[in-house]
Order: structure tokens, then C-alpha cells, then sequence
């Protein structure tokens, strides 16, 4: 039997985990007060121990300075004058500071592969100990319950694994594989690194190895209880996969440019649209599906992160000028620009007449927030020259709830989507141009890119133009566009620039904004201005390994290039 030592350190590690994640709809709270003799014969900490390997899964909410990761790329301007965001604006992330700039992601998933590696060990004799101090006759229906439950927590827990590998081989390229816990390997940090195209290899063969024997649909299993919400089921892992070799398959990891591996990227896209069996509605409100607990009733979702009942988001993005609110990140005129004319452009309001995702994603000059309408010009109560207010123009609205009463402890859920079906769309559409060209639909497969994008396109406004372009360079053009807008601040933005290597080009621009005048009959005006420099080295593509890291594993662990 696994020792109580090494237990209850994995207890005070995922615990602490789950106090900064606060999910609540995944229970991955373990109880440290059992003794000893509980540990190793309570049924219920068999069950802590699966939840507990979900505990390093952050949402998106708290990326970066507490905030959305958007402030890393060209997406999002942080308001407040000092924070990490500036570590990757200014380029100068190092050996030195990349544990605080990532919020310790490197590890926070090794600690999750740890939590996986040692719930398949405390596993193992899982039908023992699920038999222990249970009349299995009378209690049949609930025990044999119990171990199909068992079966999928093992499935998940390869799954997770690969989870975490994939999101630390897109921070860092290769890494090191560790498949034991420290109680059988004294010396987990004194392992080569293993290449990119080998981790991608690991993950899925974890995948592919692992995925039948996963649960189907948890929603639509009678054996669900409201706390399996949130795990890894077949169509979220087919989901990573095909994410994970989109990434392998792009320019930053494939530098010849195999078309064998944008077939796989495509393939594996195919693979969760064919088991989904879903189209999105055409004008569909896509601001809706982002706020409170929208995203779990929503056939689009494939896994979500749920925050719980907490203020947060709005405490930090909501204007100065509302009570509580601190401006936090800000979406720039960058990404503003982006969005299309559905209409005649409007000689008076800039905003009038674009694509609907706007108005969801972003508050402008002009909008209706928390009750009035936002007025930036000099003298008006969003007047930027008060201290703290927005320096592009624009606040942040998309996954927040508006009218919360920050002061007296206004509440709401919130959802943060780990995958959802737009990006499965868009990442078909992507692997398939590249693959096949904009309109070829090989045997076997069921649409074309340019049918994907389209479904992307229509239901955010099927007042949308069609994308005509026959050129394969020019239909990816269309493709990145569309990641843009649709999956703005989902934290898909900074790692799309790096995989497509167009990170030195984009993130060496300066950020924009706009400022905001009113004449005599109060028509506003708008002017585009430079807000903030951006820097970008060749080097930053990929992140460096911490100091200690490397010193930990006695220099087996070579540092990244440039760093």
C-alpha cells in the first residue's frame, strides 16, 4: 500500500491547488483531517483522488496578473502601470522571472501529471477497496456502479495526462516525460528532455490508447451525478487530440511543412465533428453563451472550467468609473479593427452596422453598460483622462455579468470554455486547407474548410460575406481572421501567433486605441492613436525554463534556445 507520507502530501498539494482554482462543479477538495486508517480504507478517498488530478486545471479567467491571458498578445491592454503582462509585452521574459509571469504553469502541470500518475497507483487494487466494509449483494446496483465509475477515472487520468503535457509542450517544446510518481522514482527531475515530436507522440498514444474506454457523455450517462460535470469525456479528448496535432502540424513545429501532418490535424478534427453530430445555429446569440452558466446547457461545449459564484472578473475589467471596478485589461483598436461591416459604414458611429461579436465582446463609446451609456470624450463620465481609465478607448465585456453591485456583493457563475465547437470548426478548417486546399472534401470526410468556416460565420451573422477565395494562402488569411474574432480573449490569440511564427511581425506592432472628442452637438469623433509599444524576440516563441529547474536537475534539463 502506497506510504500515508506520500498521501498526504498529495493531499496539501491538490488542496492548496483547488483553493486558488475554486471550481465547484468538479469537487477536487481532498479532506485532510482523515487519519491515517481512513486514508487507506475510505471508498470516498478513492474517489477525492480522481477529482484531486482535475485540481491544476486552471480556467482562463486568471492567466495572467489574475486576468485574461489577452493582455500577452495584441488582443488586450493592461490598464494599471506594473504586472506580468508587461514581462511578455516588453519581451523580457527569463529564466528568472517565467515561474511568476505563467503563474507557475510548469508546475502546476507536472503537479497534475504527478496527482494522475499517483491515482492510477492508488488504483490498483481500485476493486479491492471499493469491496472493503460493503455487503456487495445488498448493495449491488451501487457497486457495480462504482466500478464502471472506476474504469473511466482510470481512462481519465492517461487523458489528463496528456492534457498537461500538451499545454506544457506549447509553452516550452519538448519536455520531460514522467510516468511514475516520486515514491517509485526518487529523481524525476533528472530526465532528458524529450523532444516536441515525441511528447506529441506520447500524448496521443495516450489518447488513442485510452478514449474507448472513456465515458461517452457524462450529461447523458444516468450514472451522473452533478459533480462529473467537467471531466474528460470521449469527445473533450478527441477534442485535445486534434488541437494537439493542429499545433504539430503548424509552421512553428513543422518547419518543412509536411502535409502528412496537417492530414492528421484534419483527420482528428473530423473525428469530434463526426461524434458530435452537430451544426451551430445560424444568428446565434453569441454573447449569451459566455455569461453566467450559459455554456453548460449549450450543445456547442465540450469541456468547461466552472469558476464558481464569485465577483472577480468584474471587479477587475469593469470601468473605474463603476463602482468596484478597476479597467483591468482593455481590448485595442487591434482587435476592434477586425471586426467586419454587416452594413453601410456609418459616417458618425464606427461601430454601427459590424459584425455582431463586437457589441458582445467589447464596450465601446457609445455602449449601454451596467445601465447608462459610456461616454469617454473630455468632460463625460468616462472621461479618459481620469486616472485609471481605459488607454485604448474600449472595456472588456465578453464572460462578464452586467449590473453586478460590486459594493455590496453582487455575484454570478462563471464558465470558461476548455474547448467548444467553434474551435473544432475553425481548427478543421484550418488542418483541411492546408491539407486538401479551401473545397476538397476527401472520401470518408463530410465537409469541406471553407463549409467549416462558413458554420462559424453564419452563426455569429449570416449577414456575413461568404468567403469566395479559391487561393489556399488567401483562405487561411480568412481562417486566421475568423480565430480572431470568434475566440477573442479565450486565450487562443497569443499561441495561435506563435505556432503560425507570425508573432515577430504582429507582437513588434504597436498597440492602438482610439481617442474620443464630442463637438457642440455632441457627435463623437474618434481618432487612432499609438498606446503602447510591443516587443517580440525570436527567441519567445518559446519559453524559457526556470533557473531552478535546470540547477534542480543537475543540467540535465537543457535550456531553451536564446535564454
Amino acid at each position: 500500500m502506497t506510504s500515508i507520507r506520500y498521501i498526504y502530501r498529495i493531499i496539501i498539494l491538490t488542496s492548496v491547488i483547488f483553493l486558488v482554482t475554486g471550481c465547484d462543479f468538479l469537487e477536487t477538495k481532498i479532506d485532510t483531517d482523515m487519519t491515517p486508517e481512513a486514508v487507506e480504507t475510505n471508498r470516498g478517498t478513492l474517489w477525492s483522488f480522481a477529482n484531486a488530478m482535475y485540481s491544476p486545471m486552471s480556467s482562463g479567467f486568471v492567466a495572467l496578473d489574475g486576468n485574461f491571458f489577452a493582455a500577452a498578445s495584441d488582443e488586450a491592454q493592461r490598464t494599471q502601470e506594473s504586472g506580468n503582462a508587461f514581462i511578455f509585452n516588453r519581451g523580457i521574459l527569463s529564466p528568472d522571472n517565467v515561474e511568476i509571469a505563467t503563474s507557475y504553469i510548469y508546475q502546476n502541470c507536472y503537479e497534475g501529471i504527478r496527482a494522475a500518475n499517483f491515482f492510477l497507483d492508488f488504483a490498483e487494487n481500485g476493486e479491492a477497496l471499493l469491496a472493503l466494509n460493503r455487503d456487495i449483494e445488498r448493495d449491488k446496483i451501487n457497486y457495480e456502479r462504482d466500478l464502471r465509475n472506476l474504469a473511466w477515472f482510470r481512462a481519465e487520468a492517461h487523458i489528463l495526462k496528456a492534457y498537461y503535457y500538451s499545454e506544457l509542450i506549447k509553452r516550452f517544446g519538448g519536455v520531460v516525460i514522467v510516468e511514475t510518481t516520486i515514491e517509485k522514482d526518487p529523481n524525476p527531475g533528472k530526465i532528458a528532455r524529450s523532444s516536441y515530436d515525441e511528447v506529441v507522440t506520447y500524448i496521443v498514444n495516450l489518447i488513442d490508447t485510452y478514449k474507448e474506454s472513456l465515458q461517452v457523455s457524462w450529461k447523458d450517462h444516468p450514472d451522473n451525478i452533478s459533480t462529473n460535470d467537467g471531466r474528460f469525456e470521449l469527445k473533450s479528448a478527441l477534442a485535445l487530440k486534434a488541437r494537439v496535432l493542429l499545433y504539430a502540424a503548424s509552421p512553428l513545429n513543422n518547419s518543412s511543412n509536411d502535409k502528412t501532418k496537417w492530414e492528421k490535424a484534419a483527420k482528428a478534427a473530423h473525428d469530434v465533428i463526426a461524434e458530435m453530430q452537430y451544426t451551430m445555429p445560424e444568428n446565434r446569440n453569441y454573447g449569451n453563451y459566455f455569461v453566467g452558466n450559459n455554456a453548460t446547457g449549450s450543445k456547442e461545449s465540450i469541456l468547461l472550467r466552472r469558476d464558481g459564484t464569485s465577483n472577480t472578473i468584474e471587479k477587475a475589467n469593469y470601468p473605474i468609473t463603476f463602482p468596484g471596478g478597476n479597467s483591468g485589461v482593455t481590448p485595442t483598436e487591434n482587435l476592434v479593427s477586425s471586426y467586419e461591416y454587416i452594413g453601410a459604414k456609418d459616417p458618425v458611429d464606427p461601430y454601427k452596422n459590424r459584425d455582431p461579436r463586437l457589441a458582445a465582446t467589447v464596450v465601446y463609446n457609445g455602449s449601454m453598460w451596467n445601465g447608462r451609456q459610456i461616454d469617454q470624450s473630455p468632460g463625460g463620465e468616462d472621461d479618459m483622462k481620469i486616472a485609471n481609465t481605459s488607454k485604448t478607448g474600449y472595456y472588456t465585456k465578453k464572460f462578464l455579468k452586467e449590473g453586478l453591485n460590486l459594493i455590496q456583493g453582487g455575484t454570478e457563475v462563471h464558465v470558461f470554455p476548455i474547448f467548444r465547437y467553434a474551435e473544432v470548426l475553425l481548427n478543421y478548417a484550418e488542418a483541411m486547407n492546408q491539407a486538401y486546399g479551401p473545397d476538397a472534401i476527401p472520401s470518408g470526410y463530410t465537409m469541406s474548410a471553407r463549409q467549416a468556416l462558413m458554420q462559424v460565420r453564419k452563426s455569429a451573422s449570416t449577414s456575413l460575406s461568404s468567403v469566395v477565395t479559391t487561393s489556399p494562402e488567401e483562405f487561411l488569411k480568412a481562417v486566421k481572421h475568423e480565430r480572431r474574432v470568434e475566440l477573442a480573449f479565450e486565450d487562443h490569440r497569443y499561441w495561435d501567433l506563435l505556432r503560425w511564427k507570425d508573432a515577430e511581425d504582429v507582437l513588434n506592432k504597436p498597440i492602438k486605441g482610439v481617442v474620443i472628442t464630442k463637438d457642440e452637438n455632441g457627435i463623437y469623433s474618434y481618432q487612432t492613436v499609438d498606446v503602447a509599444k510591443r516587443v517580440f524576440h525570436k527567441r519567445n516563441y518559446l519559453m524559457p525554463f526556470s533557473r531552478a529547474e535546470i540547477v534542480n536537475s543537475e543540467n540535465i534539463l537543457k535550456q531553451n534556445e536564446g535564454y
